[in-house]
């Protein structure tokens, strides 16, 4: 049988709380020969909510040049939320885990 005793804080003092943040995750879009521009863009404007047309061209250029560009960094389940949005879109997207 234990004999562990747990130890409480004395009366009046306080326990540290520490508070971990949530891992986050980047969205990425992948170039394809496939969707236009102009879809890739309008796709990303309805998708990220908050993404002006500026931001949006921005992404789609990068990704077109670059093969890959980030969309956005988030919690895993809106990250996951907006890779299966732009893939039902038909468009290329992952997640990996932000480090």
């Amino acid at each position: 049988m234990s004999t562990d005793v747990l130890e409480k804080p004395a009366i009046g003092q306080k326990t540290a709380t520490v508070r971990k943040t949530a891992p986050r995750y980047r969205v990425l879009l992948h170039n394809d020969d496939f969707n236009s521009m102009e879809h890739v863009v309008q796709t990303l404007i309805t998708t990220i909510g908050g993404l002006t047309q500026p931001q949006a061209v921005s992404i789609m250029m990068e990704a077109h040049s670059n093969g890959i560009a980030l969309v956005i960094t988030c919690a895993l389940e809106p990250a996951e939320f907006y890779c299966e949005t732009l893939k039902n879109h038909g468009l290329t997207s992952t997640i990996e885990p932000d480090e």
